[in-house]
């Protein structure tokens, strides 16, 4: 099984993981690249959205609302979380570059119910630190579970120098009250061209049981199981993770046989 697909950034708008490419029930990402003056207009049938501005300036406006000057950062290296507007269900919007250029990361979810357009400005994101020694990291509760939405529940982290995340291991993929069964895609991105990482995707059975090297630009989907991933020495990571499922939140359990590590 094959849970890694690739981006490589350039003008206009690409569907990186979709319905019909990906083992994933709730979560899709789409990646949108604009110049200054440049507009696409998104419009999906019974979808819900969340447009995460990864670097540059844009507007975001559809009938009855427009939300100016989204984005707050030059680059996804900035502790700062991504500037974002949500979008519901059956609501065609545009999206308009206002700085020199723009990326723009698309989260998108079936849609059984409406909610009304809302913006996330980086000033009311909540910022934390999460782990220690060596799996620490700089989160981002980027469009959190306060919001209104179907299914999204999207963050970011920073992972330093040779550093571990999502660890000790954890999963989020059987719903028993304390545990969620959460849709994950990670994307990542690193602060040179030649930075690399190791994702890791397992079960408990180990039916899956996966290992991939990624580099800027490259998604892992996480249907089920165990995710850490580790940073090379000597460059240092971002990472979106958008989650997507019934109940949201930090629904997680630990692998058990770790678990000694943070007692």
């Amino acid at each position: 099984m094959n849970l890694k697909k690739s981006y490589h950034e350039e003008p206009g708008y690409k569907k990186v993981i979709t319905s019909r490419n990906s083992p994933l029930t709730y979560a899709e990402m789409d990646m949108l690249v604009l110049s200054k003056g440049e507009k696409f207009v998104i419009d999906e049938v019974d979808k819900e959205f969340v447009s995460l501005v990864m670097y540059g300036q844009v507007n975001v406006c559809g009938e009855g609302f427009c939300f100016e000057k989204v984005g707050k950062r030059a680059s996804t290296m900035e502790v700062v979380g991504a500037e974002n507007v949500y979008v519901g269900k059956n609501t065609p919007f545009t999206i308009e570059c206002v700085s020199e250029k723009a990326k723009v990361a698309i989260a998108k979810a079936p849609a059984p119910k409406y909610f009304a357009p809302q913006c996330v400005r980086a000033e009311d994101m909540k910022l934390a630190t999460f782990g220690k020694e060596t799996f620490v990291r700089d989160v981002a509760f980027t469009f959190p579970e306060t919001m209104q939405s179907n299914y999204l529940y999207i963050g970011e982290y920073w992972v330093e120098n040779g550093f571990w995340a999502s660890f000790p291991p954890h999963k989020h993929d059987v719903e028993n009250g304390k545990e969620g069964a959460l849709d994950e895609i990670y994307y990542y991105e690193f602060d040179k061209p030649q930075g690399f990482g190791i994702q890791m995707v397992y079960t408990d059975d180990k039916t899956i049981n996966e290992a991939y090297k990624i580099e800027t630009g490259d998604a892992v989907e996480i249907p089920v199981g165990y995710h850490p991933m580790a940073v090379a020495p000597g460059y240092r990571n971002y990472t979106l993770w958008i989650m997507a499922g019934p109940r949201r939140g930090l629904l997680s359990s630990g692998e058990p046989c770790h678990q000694w590590i943070v007692k």
